[in-house]
């Protein structure tokens, strides 16, 4: 255990220094080619985006095409955990492998670590291929400098069915993810299904991640199949891999906060913004746009909540609306621009998600659907408390003392 506390400590990153940024707007001719170029994923167009709030929107519709594959199914998750969904899914796996469907799962060996060995074997029994990403093996235990990679872990959400559907999101394998968003002790999220050309780069990114596991190459027709158009909706896949130095959904969330006209709305549950992305947003809030965050009003993590609200003050006297929300667990990770542009995906706003793991985010442009999650996030606005700087001000020595704690850990939270 003291070998692997080392060696998360010596594996601390941070994302690179930014200085400098453009001076573009959203709407302006340079900016997709800009958001383009640094998050290293092409915009593409003709795809059919579903929104899917909640578990209970979610998993009928996976199950749904899950059921109906007729050639591969891949699926990525950083949690998973027992219970009544774990198996179901499962066995839903398992009966697509026994029907001649190829599926290849893959779980991040520390978020899935209480996955039980019966619902894997589920799956290897029908003939799932099932592995483990980064798993700690015997060599690195004894050589400690080999657990630096342990630190860094695959936060990813893919499911893609017959290379033509696909699904991402921050959803974990788990009965707290049931329902409806507003039950205590269950986590309000937001999810997407894809149709259209754009789902080749969700496949990809499963692959590149099934190749470093396992040293496999995942290819042909049957998982890369001729993609034809699906609907309107233009869209990209940001993927970052901070292990090979890139750390594009960092940029993505910088270029866009700096690019905002009228308004920011962040659903997060993890709001733990470094120095320069803070700025970003008081810069956005200085130039009259409304910045207004969501964050969870209590979560899994206590250091986490204590890290988040220790920078709570500087953003509300520069302001920044913050509210806490109230009826349930909050595990959306959205943004949305201007009305027009958003993103949805497995990214938090800490610097563990924006340098230590590999994520994954949906960006899309298409008003209709970025004003429908503005109003999803309205809704969640009367279910959440708004705080104040006097407030915040006024919370007491105790929570101050923890905040403490949480400050030397921020970099792996």
């Amino acid at each position: 255990m003291l070998c692997l506390i080392l060696a998360l400590l010596m594996g601390c990153a941070k994302v690179r220094a930014i200085t400098e940024v453009p001076e573009i707007q959203l709407g302006d001719p340079s900016f997709f080619p800009t958001i383009e170029a640094y998050a290293d994923a092409p915009i593409i167009g003709a795809n059919k985006i579903d929104i899917l709030q909640n578990g209970d929107e979610l998993f009928p519709a996976m199950l749904r095409d899950i059921k109906s594959a007729k050639s591969t199914i891949t699926f990525a998750q950083y949690l998973f955990k027992g219970g009544t969904l774990a198996r179901e899914l499962a066995q839903s796996f398992a009966d697509r492998c026994r029907a001649g469907v190829k599926v290849y799962v893959l779980l991040d060996d520390h978020g899935s670590s209480e996955a039980p060995d019966e619902v894997s074997e589920i799956m290897r029994r029908a003939g799932c291929k099932v592995d483990y990403f980064r798993r700690v093996r015997a060599p690195q235990v004894i050589l400690p400098w080999k657990l630096l990679q342990y630190n860094y872990r695959n936060h990813r959400r893919i499911l893609v069915i017959d290379g033509r559907i696909g699904f991402t999101g921050g959803y974990g394998i788990s009965d707290d993810w049931l329902g409806d968003g507003r039950t205590p002790n269950h986590w309000r999220d937001t999810n997407v299904r894809v149709e259209g050309p754009a789902v080749k780069d969700l496949q990809a990114a499963f692959t590149d991640s099934w190749l470093e596991t396992t040293g496999n190459i995942l290819g042909g027709g049957e998982f890369f199949p001729r993609l034809e158009a699906r609907g309107d909706v233009s869209l990209q896949f940001v993927k970052s891999s901070p292990v090979g130095g890139s750390f594009q959904n960092y940029l993505l969330y910088l270029l866009s906060i700096t690019s905002a006209k009228k308004s920011i709305r962040i659903t997060n549950p993890y709001f733990i913004p470094d120095d320069r992305m803070t700025e970003a947003l008081l810069d956005a809030a200085a130039r009259k746009v409304r910045v207004t965050v969501l964050v969870p009003g209590k979560i899994d993590f206590k250091i986490t909540y204590r890290a988040s609200r220790r920078h709570y003050g500087r953003m509300l006297l520069g302001g920044i609306q913050i509210y806490e929300y109230s009826p349930a667990l909050l595990h959306s990770k959205t943004m949305v621009v201007d009305g027009v542009w958003a993103t949805i995906g497995s990214t938090n706003f800490d610097n563990r998600s924006f340098a230590l793991n590999e994520e994954l985010n949906l960006t899309l442009y298409d008003r209709p659907l970025a004003q429908s999650l503005e109003a999803t996030f309205a809704e969640d606005l009367r279910h959440s408390r708004q705080i104040t700087y006097e407030e915040w001000d006024a919370r007491g020595l105790k929570e101050k003392f923890f905040e403490l704690f949480a400050f030397p850990v921020e970099e792996q939270l």
